[in-house]
């Protein structure tokens, strides 16, 4: 087992999902329920299907297309979330 990449995929994971909304989501139904071990345990399990879907979705499709694409093409997809979000929506209301 790579040691190496097994911490940094658990570092990048760990602080990414930090504050995230499935974080809230657990917060609000540990809080609300009187389960929170199976809160918990449904959340957890939850973080792993994601987490097996994107590891063997990401692993067919570097058997399928070269890297240097895979890269290009998300390279380009952030570039257009950021402009997206930089640029002002032409129906918005101005702030005031």
């Amino acid at each position: 087992m790579d040691w190496n990449l097994l911490i940094l995929s658990f570092v990048a994971v760990f602080l990414s999902e930090l504050g995230d909304k499935s974080q809230v989501a657990a917060i609000v139904l540990g809080g609300s329920s009187q389960s929170p071990k199976a809160v918990f345990f449904g959340t957890a399990a939850a973080l792993l299907l994601a987490s097996f879907l994107g590891v063997w979705f990401g692993e067919g499709t570097a058997q399928l297309l070269p890297t240097r694409l895979v890269k290009t093409i998300a390279a380009i997809g952030f570039a257009v979330m950021a402009i997206r979000l930089l640029w002002p929506k032409a129906d918005a209301p101005p702030e005031a």
